[in-house]
């Protein structure tokens, strides 16, 4: 596939600088359109489907997207992408697998410490990633370093933690395009809640075991469980971890939360420019969803 480069950005016509900003709604964020043979757009923006499926997704077309996302289902192989090499083995022992985030410490040690005395008493394999933080990159960094050095749990490199959090916003993004149906979409729900989930002040965690067997919480909610295991103990030995875990949750009220879902602008959106109102350098666009019940 050849490529092809602008050495200078200022000998870009003023007229291709209009249509790709009109046309291709080109505002800040970078973008690839994508050209058949002839020259004609086949997907004005191919950069989700690259992060999401990479090379599978070539062709790169909106019909080829739909196609990928009907044959997909939530699973963790969707939601990990290969950023965890020993997974493979964790699935083929029949470990229960848990990927966490959030970025105070103190949560993190109390939950890692909790689930792994959990795991312990009912004697199961347990493994927990950290998959850090979106758009924290200097925390996550520090935070990752402790958790090395403490042995709390396993944690991902900056590379693959900015892929992770890139990836699910992806999702997101090329979701809300083609789902545009009434029904109920899995993957759409689960990518928001997570995103959500990072858009709190607390940690979240969700676990697995297989593929698809799957529960999550916010860090309120889930290290309340893991310290209160003695509650669901006989439950978990007797129906399973994971499921005791969904029961033990679904019977805790929430009187009091605030959960936000913070996106970076979407191409093709409010297009309006707004500067810093002490730089003034252009300021980036974000949307926010929040729910918050006092």
């Amino acid at each position: 596939m050849p490529w092809y480069t602008v050495n200078h950005p200022s000998v870009i016509e003023p007229a291709v600088i209009k249509y790709t900003k009109e046309k291709w709604r080109f505002v800040k964020k970078p973008i690839v359109v994508t050209l058949d043979p002839q020259g004609k757009v086949t997907c004005t923006n191919a950069l989700n489907m690259m992060w999401i499926w990479g090379n599978a997704a070539f062709p790169f077309s909106t019909d080829k997207e739909e196609s990928l996302w009907k044959s997909e289902s939530w699973t963790i192989e969707l939601l990990v992408d290969g950023l965890e090499p020993n997974l493979p083995n964790w699935l083929r022992e029949e470990k229960v697998i848990c990927f966490y985030g959030g970025e105070k410490m103190e949560w993190i040690e109390s939950f890692t410490s909790a689930t792994k005395k959990a795991a312990q008493t009912l004697e199961i394999g347990l493994e927990m990633v950290y998959v850090g933080k979106n758009n924290a990159k200097e925390r996550v960094k520090k935070i990752s370093g402790l958790i090395t050095e403490k042995q709390l749990s396993h944690s991902w490199q900056d590379a693959s933690v900015w892929f992770f959090w890139n990836r699910l916003e992806s999702m997101l993004y090329s979701k809300t395009q083609h789902g545009k149906t009434n029904d109920p979409d899995v993957i759409k729900q689960e990518v928001m809640t997570i995103l959500g989930y990072d858009g709190s002040e607390h940690g979240w965690a969700i676990f697995f075991l297989g593929t698809t067997e799957m529960v999550r919480a916010n860090g309120e909610r889930v290290l309340s469980s893991m310290q209160s295991f003695e509650e669901w103990e006989e439950m978990a030995r007797q129906m399973g971890f994971i499921p005791a875990l969904r029961k033990h949750l679904e019977g805790i009220t929430d009187d009091h939360h605030c959960t936000r879902l913070i996106l970076p602008g979407i191409s093709g959106g409010i297009a309006e420019r707004v500067v810093c109102a002490e730089c003034g350098r252009p300021m980036e666009m974000y949307f926010m969803y929040r729910c918050c019940v006092e």
